[in-house]
């Protein structure tokens, strides 16, 4: 029989140990992975736990079996104080959720645009924001990264009911191919390029500005029609960074799901109180200028959510924004038409939160 010392002294580790489990991680809070099935899902279900997110992780897909290989996979990781749950059941996953990150639309194939994929995600963007105003109202940020992600992150909005900085989109991609074009041109470290943004649509019409960035200490505009960049090679590398996604595709066979992965799990980490978020984020704008939409700005998110941000341009950047923007509304105005959205003059009897 232990003595009361030795009881306390044991009851004194556990309670060291729960500490230093707690430390470990941002929060305890439930995040949900949808679609983890997929490359980007099992990606961010494996980096949200590298990154010590939460112990409290579900994983969720439909497709039951490949879902039960990945959650194999993550045990067979052994990641230490991790309380790992998979289900094929929507309600059990989202149930008690405070963070949802969703890839959970149908992948992008060769010779597909984002826009091709407009239709059936959109469908299933429908259902996903029910599923979220169905099981876990109380959920404080959601994280929408399948395309056309402006759109299908609009359509979640709406349906889920909440407020609009409590739902974003993966934009950061444009960005972060921006800053790797740039490097490789230069033949200098990537550290080197700061501050390299895309805003507007995340698809061929995104607008990339040159007027935030600076490479090696330089601003870009000083550079842009010199020697060091003439202006034919700055407009062949705007093109590769539009083009990023579709030329990954033709290299590996398959869309990107290792950089939407990562980036997305630094978004959910600033929205749980994390490091700030370093890039553009898809989020829903209504304002002077733009309205009713979701898109890529400058943002920041925090333990509050969403928060958009001014940016300075060049008219030349206002003009390839504004265009950018009313391509999104285009895409916007044909999910109207589907069905699959109300009139913008109805959107506030869906959600209340939309002014």
């Amino acid at each position: 029989m232990q003595s009361p010392v030795a009881n306390e002294r044991q009851d004194c580790c556990k309670d060291t140990l729960k500490n230093i489990i707690s430390m470990k991680f941002l929060t305890d809070d439930k995040l949900v992975i949808s679609g983890a099935a997929g490359m980007i899902g099992s990606n961010m279900a494996q980096t949200a736990m590298m990154m010590g997110l939460t112990p409290n992780i579900t994983i969720y897909d439909p497709y039951a079996p490949a879902l039960e290989g990945v959650a194999e996979e993550l045990y067979a990781c052994a990641f230490e104080g991790v309380n790992l749950t998979f289900t094929s059941d929507v309600k059990e996953a989202f149930t008690g959720a405070k963070y949802i990150v969703s890839s959970g639309g149908a992948a992008r194939k060769a010779g597909m645009t984002r826009e091709d994929l407009l239709k059936g995600n959109a469908q299933i963007a429908e259902q996903f924001g029910k599923d979220v105003r169905a099981y876990c109202p109380d959920v404080k940020h959601v994280v929408v990264i399948f395309n056309p992600a402006d759109i299908t992150g609009l359509i979640t909005l709406l349906y889920s009911g909440l407020k609009p900085s409590q739902v974003s989109t993966l934009a950061a991609l444009d960005s972060t191919r921006l800053r790797y074009e740039l490097a490789k041109y230069f033949g200098i470290s990537p550290d080197k390029v700061v501050n390299p943004r895309t805003y507007g649509g995340h698809g061929e019409q995104m607008a990339v500005f040159a007027s935030t960035t600076t490479v090696d200490g330089h601003n870009l505009l000083d550079i842009i029609g010199t020697e060091e960049l003439p202006q034919t090679d700055w407009e062949a590398l705007r093109q590769r960074v539009i083009q990023g996604g579709k030329h990954i595709i033709d290299l590996r066979g398959r869309s990107s799901f290792q950089s939407p992965a990562y980036l997305s799990i630094e978004m959910i980490a600033a929205a749980m109180g994390g490091k700030p978020f370093r890039w553009p984020v898809g989020t829903y704008v209504d304002n002077d200028k733009f309205q009713h939409i979701m898109m890529a700005m400058e943002t920041t998110v925090d333990s509050t959510g969403t928060h958009v941000q001014p940016v300075k341009a060049t008219p030349a950047e206002e003009a390839e924004l504004e265009a950018s923007y009313r391509h999104l509304c285009e895409l916007r105005d044909e999910v109207i038409a589907m069905g699959v959205l109300p009139p913008i003059d109805k959107w506030h009897e869906l959600n209340p939160n939309i002014k």
